[in-house]
């Protein structure tokens, strides 16, 4: 399904890190922080923020992955499709619109998933984050690099087969509004068609990380452990 999709090494060059260190130093000079929601100014942080998109499928164990990643690396982990599940429950103005969006199988308008992301990063003290399930579109990634102002460092894509990613969602029996297989089939679609062109853009800058998620939960994270153990260094 994603042949055209170059699988980058998990082994990164030295020369990759001088230049991943010198674009950290670029993005201190240029912003120092997150946009504040109602002011449209830049927060001071002690840190650039690093951020890391995680791109897969919904049932291609990124979620799993993210948790292990938090676990030994100390990132925040903000889950686009919690945070919209949340904004569900919460009964808000935006509520009602994006349960019935996730319900079409469509896709959250762009400005209303980053606003909930800004606000997650705005409150943490972290400077370290996992953006779990988005840029799902390329309007989401231009939406997020035009109001967040920074490119993410890394960006992870788990490639799994479809027929698996089905197996994995029927079987995990998490109560959540989209995990039914007319729902699945839907979202999927809409990843193919939709989440490839963002992933191949990113593998034209070089930041791009396509982990085989096929295994036990510990032989993937073995593919992905070198990634954030060679960042280590310059992000603290």
């Amino acid at each position: 399904m994603w042949r055209r999709v170059a699988s980058l090494s998990s082994s990164i060059s030295s020369s990759f890190l001088a230049q991943t260190a010198s674009r950290l130093n670029t993005w201190e000079s240029l912003t120092t922080g997150i946009a504040q929601q109602a002011k449209g100014v830049i927060a001071p942080k002690e840190k650039t923020p690093f951020i890391t998109f995680v791109l897969g499928g919904p049932g291609s164990g990124k979620g799993t992955q993210c948790i292990k990643i938090v676990e030994t690396f100390g990132f925040a982990h903000l889950s686009a499709g919690d945070l919209l599940r949340r904004e569900i429950a919460s009964k808000s103005a935006d509520g009602a619109m994006i349960l019935n969006t996730i319900k079409e199988g469509k896709i959250v308008p762009s400005q209303v998933t980053v606003k909930l992301i800004r606000k997650e990063m705005e409150l943490s003290d972290n400077h370290k984050f996992l953006i779990d399930g988005f840029p799902r579109t390329e309007e989401n990634r231009v939406s997020f690099e035009r109001i967040i102002g920074v490119e993410p460092n890394v960006v992870l894509f788990f490639d799994c087969p479809e027929e698996e990613m089905v197996k994995r969602v029927l079987n995990r029996n998490e109560g959540r509004v989209d995990d039914n297989l007319e729902t699945i089939k839907k979202r999927l679609t809409v990843f193919q068609a939709l989440s490839l062109p963002v992933i191949n853009y990113y593998s034209e800058r070089g930041k791009l990380y396509t982990i085989k998620a096929i295994g036990t939960e510990d032989e993937i994270f073995e593919q992905v452990r070198p990634i954030f153990a060679a960042f280590e260094q310059t992000v603290g």
